[in-house]
């Protein structure tokens, strides 16, 4: 593959990036030449290397990668936002318990409770110039359900379920009928899916078969956010600039962020090294682990992950795991030290170990299985497979680096239980549309959930009905029951007493197998500050500083 790296000034420098020879992939960083260094030096652009970008920048599009969803945080405004918080060492946490002004400058809820009206700011424009109005913020929300898929999922999340709950008061007032009470409702109208649209730039893409102008979007914005999009080459980079004009937030510090695809993970090291890239969010754990431990050059910054599970999932309707005992023994076969200390190197929180008997609402919190062979072989003649199975374990090729020696672990366990599987590396490109058939038998993901409440995961991770990332095909109606009872209680004992359900039937249903909670990595220079860990783990160019 051939990646071109232009200057800041227009010329173009390239080289050749190898994904396997990591000699010549640091040979190729020695070579990099120092005129792009001295360039990128200035403290107005930012240059990120990471493995991969966006695959399209319309978050609303079906297939949207997670890397998508950073363009719509920083290119698209949201109504509002959330506050943050100091974490030790200088970085910063947002905080998910206070909403504050974005687009909408404030907002005034019903005296009844039933809704909530957002005044927008009167001197906020798009990135064409033109000003944003109610109907704009109408047409976007309407846009995020009808897309389907997983906005719609996401805004469903938050009871906003229908186009009648948005109505246009007036040029700069919006309001938003609440279907039922759900604390839920407010904070998922500021995260990315909740993204505000140029309405009239759209609908000029739009077209009879395509009325929400889908094929446009993918390959442009028609947002009003901090920066736009400068230019994107799919695999290769994507530019963005400052929007001089934005007035939802406190100008950035960063006029240019150039966010380059480097696949080769020695190549991204190197140039970070070298200072030739400022900041990456993609590196192995081995990599993080070591650079953590010898900050003399550079710094890392490592916040768990909250609301997030490194996990092995089992598909539930795929004989025999079908069978709960099936699906336990799995859970005591599983080498979760040597995963934890060989594949991830200690980058994550330990996720066994606990209790099978939940006494806090906290999630999540370590399951209460160990490895235990003896247990797991008499759990397989228990259920009737003494003599063993075959299968197969899937897991996305763009992670190798900890799925496959996961995977190789965890296969090599399962065989001295009878469970004989074969390895299936499903290129990054397809995993999520993989991931989403829910026919994979067993699979090695990571999956968190955006709003930091136990309820929510499980709405996205178990629940039979609606849950779009239900890798394992899970179908049980009492957990659908816990669910929904934890989502609207009548008071906290019951929320309570249904989260602690929720977490006791995962356990002893084990349709995913928690491994760790995962920890958000990222390596930047010294001379970066204002970095701040989001639930969406996408970066946030809005807040840095590169002194």
């Amino acid at each position: 593959m051939r990646i071109s790296f232009p200057s800041l000034a227009t010329r173009g420098e390239s080289f050749w990036c190898a994904r396997t020879s990591t000699l010549l992939a640091l040979a190729i960083a020695a070579a990099a030449p120092a005129a792009l260094h001295a360039q990128d030096a200035r403290k107005d652009t930012l240059v990120v290397a990471n493995e991969l970008g966006p695959n399209m920048l319309d978050i609303h599009a079906l297939g949207a990668s997670f890397f998508s969803y950073g363009v719509a945080w920083v290119a698209y405004d949201r109504l509002m936002t959330y506050g943050k918080k100091p974490l030790p060492g200088g970085a910063f946490t947002y905080d998910f318990q206070k909403l504050e002004p974005e687009l909408a400058e404030r907002w005034v809820m019903d005296k009844d409770g039933g809704g909530v009206t957002f005044h927008l700011r009167k001197n906020a424009v798009f990135h064409d110039g033109t000003p944003v109005t109610a109907k704009d913020v109408k047409w976007s929300l309407d846009r995020a359900i009808a897309m389907g898929g997983f906005p719609q999922f996401q805004m469903a999340a938050g009871s906003l379920e229908k186009p009648e709950q948005f109505t246009v008061v007036n040029e700069h007032a919006v309001h938003v009928k609440f279907l039922r009470p759900d604390r839920m409702t407010m904070p998922d109208l500021a995260v990315p899916v909740a993204s505000i649209y140029n309405s009239s730039l759209a609908l000029k893409h739009a077209t009879p078969t395509d009325p929400w102008a889908a094929a446009w979007l993918k390959g442009n914005t028609a947002g009003g956010g901090a920066y736009k999009v400068e230019s994107w080459r799919p695999g290769q980079e994507i530019v963005f600039t400052r929007f001089d004009e934005w007035k939802s937030g406190p100008l950035p510090k960063i006029r240019r962020v150039i966010q380059r695809d480097v696949p080769n993970a020695a190549t991204r090291r190197a140039l970070l090294l070298r200072g030739d890239a400022d900041m990456t969010y993609q590196l192995p754990p081995k990599d993080f682990a070591e650079l953590a431990a010898d900050q003399s050059t550079l710094k890392v910054v490592s916040v768990p992950v909250e609301n997030a599970l490194y996990y092995l999932g089992i598909n539930t309707k795929r004989p025999p795991f079908d069978n709960a005992k099936v699906r336990q023994a799995i859970a005591y076969a599983i080498p979760y030290e040597q995963i934890h200390r060989n594949a991830l190197f200690g980058r994550g929180v330990k996720m066994w170990g606990g209790s099978m008997e939940p006494t806090t609402t906290a999630w999540p919190q370590p399951s209460g299985y160990t490895t235990d062979l003896a247990k797991a072989k008499a759990l397989m003649a228990e259920a009737g497979f003494a003599n063993g199975t075959d299968s197969t374990l899937s897991f996305d090729l763009s992670g190798s680096n900890v799925n496959e020696p996961a995977a190789l672990l965890i296969q090599e366990a399962l065989a001295q239980i009878g469970i004989r599987v074969q390895l299936n590396k499903v290129p990054g490109a397809t995993w999520r549309s993989s991931l989403l058939k829910k026919d994979m038998p067993l699979l090695l993901n990571r999956f968190g959930g955006w709003l930091n409440y136990p309820e929510y995961y499980f709405f996205w991770g178990y629940h039979g009905q609606n849950a779009v990332f239900n890798t394992m095909a899970y179908q049980d109606a009492q957990m659908d029951r816990h669910i929904t009872n934890a989502r609207f209680p009548e008071n906290k004992a019951v929320y309570d007493d249904q989260v602690k359900a929720m977490i006791r039937k995962a356990w002893s249903d084990v349709p995913r197998i928690p491994i760790v909670q995962p920890v958000q990595d990222v390596a930047m220079q010294k001379n970066i500050s204002g970095f701040t860990y989001w639930f969406h783990l996408q970066p946030d160019y809005r807040q840095l500083v590169k002194n």
